[in-house]
């Protein structure tokens, strides 16, 4: 019998594995943690972090964010955001390159995103190990040509 790879039988292996449940923004974020070994904080204290998020005011009264992974010497031109939209793609790298974080407010919308998006990304990864995993036990697509789809 001849093992077909669908991305029905991938999508099941996801299902099985919990990643596809509905999930709010806690839950997802608690996969995300464990998938990436990362952690995120809004309580500020001394002890270090990887990643720092965070609002400023400019000496003429204006509201600049900072994401940064050096918040003793942030660079101006590089971790400085005039609008809060771009953040959540830096947050998105510091999750998946498993940083611990601090981001002031976790219910900003550039927070939740950032989590949308990385949740995405995990899923996809775990979709291609699958995948990977089917081939190497002799499975193999009935269409050579057959591309597959990102799940999220």
């Amino acid at each position: 019998m001849e093992k077909i790879l669908t991305d029905k039988l991938i999508t099941d292996k996801l299902e099985a594995k919990g990643y596809l449940e509905y999930h709010d923004i806690d839950s997802k974020w608690e996969l995300l943690e464990k998938h990436f070994e990362c952690e995120v904080t809004d309580a500020f204290t001394n002890t270090s972090k990887d990643f720092y998020c965070y609002t400023e005011t400019t000496a003429d009264g204006y509201e600049v964010w900072i994401a940064t992974n050096d918040i003793d010497s942030p660079c101006i031109s590089e971790d400085v955001y005039y609008y809060d939209n771009d953040l959540s793609d830096a947050i998105v790298e510091a999750i998946v390159n498993g940083e611990d974080m601090y981001v002031d407010d976790l219910d900003a919308q550039y927070f939740m995103d950032a989590v949308e998006e990385a949740y995405g990304q995990m899923v996809n990864n775990i979709k291609e190990e699958i995948e990977n995993e089917l081939i190497e036990k002799g499975y193999e697509y009935e269409n050579r040509d057959e591309a597959t789809t990102e799940m999220v």
